[in-house]
């Protein structure tokens, strides 16, 4: 049995979720916002108490790999819709500027154009930038998926290189640095 598929979610104040069993349609409701997710039908969702419980038709295969998974993508549409999620870049390189209006990031990546990036109506996004620090920019969501493709979109328009670290990282993202032409004396 999936360790994690028996993991009980807990279904904190303020969330509620309705669950359509023959379409297979989970929707989980709370303060931040609202997700659906489409599920296969014939898992179970036994609620104990405030506790969500993911209940597996049969021992095959197929189903056992999809109890652990459902049992995450609950969870994590649980704790969006109550708390949320949030992500920082870091921008490291001389000249490497960001600021953000109206959902739209203008990023300065030391190409000959900056680069205009529509984020989705359900991110947030903030740039700050003090001065002798690296800009920093801010997503926050309450879809855990959305908000992870975002913020790896932004990293691949300028990866980390590994001889000056010069690029888009996380925030507190460790950069293995080579030696460069000064190993070979």
């Amino acid at each position: 049995m999936s360790r994690i598929g028996k993991k009980p979610i807990e279904i904190t104040s303020g969330v509620s979720y309705t669950f359509d069993q023959k379409a297979g349609q989970l929707v989980v409701k709370g303060p931040k916002g609202e997700l659906t997710q489409k599920l296969d039908p014939a898992f179970k969702l036994v609620e104990n108490e405030g506790t969500l419980t993911v209940e597996r038709p049969t021992e095959q295969k197929r189903h056992k790999a999809l109890h652990g998974l459902y049992r995450s993508l609950i969870a994590n549409m649980v704790e969006g819709v109550s708390v949320g999620y949030k992500k920082q870049l870091e921008l490291v390189g001389v000249g490497y500027k960001a600021s953000a209006q109206n959902n739209v990031l203008e990023l300065s990546l030391g190409y000959s154009h900056n680069i205009w990036l529509a984020v989705p109506k359900e991110i947030s996004v903030s740039a700050e930038t003090a001065k002798g620090q690296n800009p920093i920019v801010t997503l926050e969501s309450y879809d855990k998926q959305l908000i992870g493709q975002v913020a790896a979109k932004i990293k691949s328009l300028r990866e980390v290189e590994p001889y000056k670290g010069k690029g888009i990282k996380f925030v507190g993202q460790y950069v293995r640095r080579k030696a460069g032409k000064q190993a070979a004396k």
